[in-house]
């Protein structure tokens, strides 16, 4: 029914990923990871490729009533950026005004 993990663990996915992305060690490269899964893989990408690493700091915004799908996001900053899925937003719908206030709360 379900297809086995392709990874062991983080560790293992983040190593695999960066032996794919050996290429772009000599690009002076910099790794964006997301909490909380994303920093462990991309730690390990980033120390293969001798890459810098920075952490995205974003917040979910759930769909009105359905919280846990999300339409888009705010990645934290002294500016904040709203992230929409264009895809998510066509099929749910949400007022602009419920944007705006999940933005403001995140």
């Amino acid at each position: 029914m379900f297809d086995a993990p392709k990874f062991r663990d983080r560790t293992e996915a983040g190593r695999q990923l960066a032996a794919a992305l050996t290429g772009f060690a000599a690009t002076d490269p910099l790794v964006l990871a997301l909490p909380r899964g994303g920093v462990p893989v991309g730690f390990e990408v980033a120390k293969a490729l001798r890459a810098r690493l920075d952490v995205l700091l974003v917040r979910k915004i759930g769909a009105p009533g359905h919280s846990e799908y999300g339409i888009g996001a705010v990645v934290d900053g002294e500016n904040p950026q709203l992230v929409l899925n264009e895809e998510a937003m066509a099929l749910v719908q949400p007022s602009d005004d419920y944007v705006e206030a999940e933005k403001r709360r995140q």
